[in-house]
């Protein structure tokens, strides 16, 4: 990669694409719809600006500083997680560890399995920071970190739809 004068980078090379592989290989976690998605804030106040104050939001607020809204067209949850609180539920501390990336985002989906979901997403080299933990609210989830979004396969019972008898 060369920078331009304008400090831009343009590629010499097109990127290489990965060996095809078959659809059914690929098809192998099943999503049924984005849980939620949200920045990972580290300036609380800032956020809550933006989000709430300009942008009109209305958030339910959540012990230490987590906003969220359920109430958002698009997605299940749209919510502010403090990166504090990612680091709980990652590593069990406060501090977000200093040899590990810190996200910018997070993203869940859910999934039919999330125990087959966490094996392929192992069985493909992600590191898995939460394993199938089942959550208080009653979610089963498990968590990597990929291109700064902490990413999620989880089943939500909360979020699914009720089937008719």
């Amino acid at each position: 990669m060369r920078t331009r004068r304008d400090g831009g980078a343009r590629l010499l090379h097109p990127p290489r694409l990965a060996a095809a592989r078959p659809m059914e290989d690929l098809m192998s976690i099943s999503v049924s719809f984005v849980t939620g998605f949200g920045p990972i804030v580290r300036d609380k106040a800032a956020s809550r600006r933006l989000y709430k104050d300009t942008l009109g939001i209305r958030f339910k607020e959540e012990v230490g500083g987590y906003l969220h809204t359920e109430a958002l067209e698009g997605a299940k949850t749209f919510a502010l997680w403090p990166l504090e609180q990612a680091a709980q539920s990652c590593f069990g501390q406060d501090e977000w560890p200093a040899d590990v990336p810190a996200p910018h985002a997070w993203l869940e989906f859910d999934v039919e399995d999330v125990e087959l979901a966490t094996a392929e997403l192992e069985k493909r080299g992600y590191r898995t920071l939460v394993k199938n933990r089942k959550e208080p609210w009653g979610q089963t989830v498990s968590r990597v970190l990929a291109d700064g979004v902490l990413v999620g396969v989880a089943v939500t019972p909360s979020m699914r739809e009720k089937k008719a008898d």
